[in-house]
């Protein structure tokens, strides 16, 4: 028996049809009324695969810069093209479809971070998300910073307290200013680590802190290692999300280190250091507002592919008896992104701020772990 693709189910005919690129089912849909009826289903949707397998790439297709144009691809797909394509591609190639004010703030929503709403004003969703996006593309291909005179960023402090902090974004130097924090610690001997824990369409969240095997639990930041690593999430060698709260967080704690500067006593730190890492009212769910980009895309669980580095540098410290000390600058840097992928060093990209809405947007869990939210430079006194 024959079976055509006309006779088959309008369900496993779309997964067929999704699993094309986008130019061959654009040819495909006009061949029959019910290729095309199936096309144009929004239930059924097979555009969203091709769509997305462009999106992910470095480069896309040429159909994808009109395919607004087309009345077959249901308007559902802009919300993920608009929220995830690069910037120059949606600002100086592609045809915008003709979205409502609902949809283009869902876009807004899930590409900026919530402290960028500030721009919006009076304007409207649409005008404040195309006028958002050619800031972050000027920033991303000019020094310029007329826009945002000042860039903010958050320290989590040793004691539990965190500041939000501000510089000149002309001068902003996240390395420059993370020596100074180690300097004011006394931990300027010790190597700064650079780590990226969230990357987003136009941004990437980043964190700078110091490691190193102390000799008692003092200078130990317990809200920098939650931070970085949740508590009950974990990455198994499968790659899939495990969330377990009778997981071992004990290490074994290894002798000193010489970093050139003395060596470090062999005492190992305390056992109930590790119960200040557990946080079992925590309650995780992926995020979606701001959507993070493919290789963090079931942040804050982990996402395998190489992207996410979290807990492959977890488990290293765990087997060198590591542990964030000192202070740990969270900051933000625009993605410089071009059809060959992000083409710069990470100490090359412009920085963007950084403040508390931002940090309860991608780490609500950290709320309630911060003692003192200080904004401004001080202790709060």
């Amino acid at each position: 028996m024959i079976i055509s693709l006309e006779t088959l189910p309008v369900d496993l005919l779309a997964v067929i049809l999704g699993e094309l690129d986008l130019d061959s089912l654009i040819r495909i849909t006009y061949l029959s009324k019910r290729l095309y009826t199936v096309s144009s289903d929004e239930s059924l949707n097979p555009w969203r695969n091709p769509i997305r397998h462009n999106l992910h790439s470095n480069t896309y297709e040429k159909s994808l810069t009109h395919l607004s144009v087309r009345r077959v691809v249901p308007r559902q797909n802009w919300i993920d093209i608009i929220s995830t394509a690069r910037p120059s591609f949606i600002l100086y190639e592609a045809t915008l479809p003709n979205l409502s004010a609902s949809e283009w703030e869902e876009c807004f929503r899930r590409r900026f971070l919530p402290s960028w709403q500030k721009w919006r004003k009076e304007s409207t969703w649409k005008e404040a998300f195309l006028k958002l996006l050619h800031r972050v593309w000027h920033r991303s291909t000019t020094s310029c910073t007329a826009d945002e005179s000042w860039t903010k960023y958050i320290v989590l402090n040793r004691n539990g307290s965190a500041n939000e902090l501000e510089s000149s974004s002309r001068s902003f130097n996240p390395f420059t200013i993370f020596d100074n924090i180690k300097l004011q610690c006394n931990m300027h001997h010790l190597r700064s680590v650079y780590q990226p824990i969230l990357e987003l369409p136009d941004v990437r969240i980043a964190i700078l802190g110091t490691v190193d095997r102390p000799r008692t639990s003092f200078p130990v930041n317990s809200n920098a290692h939650i931070l970085v690593n949740p508590p009950g999430i974990y990455s198994d060698l499968k790659g899939s999300d495990l969330i377990s709260k009778s997981k071992s967080l004990t290490s074994p704690v290894r002798g000193p280190g010489d970093y050139g500067v003395y060596p470090k006593s062999a005492a190992a730190v305390p056992t109930f250091l590790y119960e200040e890492y557990k946080h079992p009212s925590a309650n995780y769910s992926h995020l979606t507002h701001p959507q993070p980009t493919q290789a963090f895309a079931r942040y804050p669980f982990f996402t395998p592919g190489g992207g996410d580095a979290r807990w492959s540098s977890y488990e290293y410290m765990l087997e060198e008896g590591l542990h964030w000390v000192g202070g740990m600058m969270i900051f933000a840097q625009i993605r410089i992104q071009t059809s060959e992928g992000d083409d710069l060093a990470f100490k090359k990209h412009p920085s963007a701020s950084f403040s508390w809405t931002d940090l309860w947007a991608i780490a609500p869990w950290m709320e309630d772990r911060i003692s003192k939210k200080i904004t401004g430079a001080g202790l709060g006194n």
